[in-house]
């Protein structure tokens, strides 16, 4: 079986309700920032997913709509 991919992992499940959770590398990655920024939108409020282990983890969705939010209220205040 190949290897498959974050994004094609995530459509697999999305349908059941599930979805993979990133790590702060694969955020770092997919937004193409440095740790200090993902950092920053933590102390700012990006959801973080309470796990079991150490490190944190990210819901792409949420972190999603928690950028839109931001996006929306810089707008609403420039």
């Amino acid at each position: 079986m190949a290897t498959q991919t974050l994004a094609e992992r995530t459509e697999i499940l999305r349908p059941v309700g599930v979805t993979p959770l990133l790590t702060t590398e694969q955020l770092m990655a997919r937004y193409g920032v440095s740790n200090w920024t993902v950092n920053q939108w933590v102390q700012q409020g990006c959801p973080l997913e309470p796990t079991a282990f150490r490190g944190r983890r990210f819901d792409i969705d949420k972190v999603r709509a928690w950028m839109t939010e931001q996006a929306g209220e810089l707008a609403a205040t420039a």
